[in-house]
């Protein structure tokens, strides 16, 4: 299996899995052009996605989903509340709109997948995890780390975890005092150090990748969220990384067998 992050941030989300000949979207959080564009460089195109997951429906995560639909018949999965969002959203999906049903996993192409609930500010928020020649695991948009997301996560050979903000920069930076609540609450976003909790466990137990993701561009740096992390990684063997909020990352993910605890 091989990841292609190609955003990760308030700005758009959307990245690309690859295994066996399947190719599958988790979030369209970027124009269809861009994502078009980041796909040629892989050498597919459109038509080659066999599906996009959805996480939910804050507009970083489905801003490219109204183009896409318009121009490509291509699968949308969601659990769900999600996908009634989406329905009252975007009319024209229900053709396309296949219901998933959170912590049962479904074959799509080369890949088996399960959806799992991630605290954050709306009815219903997601994460995946995607087995298929190596297994990789995704959860950002959380405000703490539930256990129904660290099973979910654990013994995923590479996984994306949310940065999103270093404390100091978002206590004494300019956002008014209700956001700063919304990101600090348990319903909001991960800081660095609770990330680099997290992202200890997970080395502990197997994982041997970790991808940071959804910084955010007032209240974080890469350099400060890689430094954190890393300072609670010494000594264990493991990748770290910082998903680009545009551009991109691609990555190899070791074989490993299906693993659903």
């Amino acid at each position: 299996m091989n990841v292609h992050i190609f955003a990760s941030g308030s700005s758009g989300n959307c990245l690309c899995l690859s295994s066996g000949g399947s190719h599958i979207l988790i979030d369209a959080g970027i124009s269809m052009r861009r994502t078009a564009e980041a796909l040629r460089e892989l050498g597919l195109e459109l038509n080659d996605i066999s599906g996009v997951l959805i996480t939910h429906e804050h507009s970083d995560h489905i801003s490219g989903l109204k183009m896409l639909i318009k121009h490509c018949d291509i699968p949308i999965y969601a659990p769900h509340t999600i996908a009634n969002r989406l329905r009252g959203m975007l009319p024209d999906i229900e053709p396309l709109l296949h219901i998933i049903s959170v912590g049962q996993p479904f074959g799509l192409g080369a890949f088996l997948i399960r959806a799992f609930h991630t605290p954050h500010d709306t009815d219903e928020s997601v994460g995946y995890r995607v087995e298929g020649g190596g297994s990789f695991a995704m959860a950002t948009d959380m405000g703490h780390v539930t256990e129904e997301v660290l099973e979910a996560l654990t013994g995923a050979d590479t996984v994306l975890i949310e940065a999103n903000h270093d404390l100091g920069l978002l206590t004494d930076g300019n956002y008014p005092i209700y956001l700063k609540r919304r990101i600090l609450s348990n319903r909001g976003h991960l800081s660095n150090d609770s990330c680099a909790g997290l992202a200890l466990y997970l080395c502990r137990h197997g994982t041997r990748q970790i991808v940071l993701g959804h910084l955010s561009r007032e209240n974080n740096r890469p350099d400060l969220a890689l430094a954190t992390v890393r300072s609670k990684l010494e000594g264990l063997a493991v990748e770290l990384h910082c998903a680009p909020p545009a551009g991109g990352l691609s990555l190899a993910v070791r074989e490993a067998a299906p693993c659903f605890r």
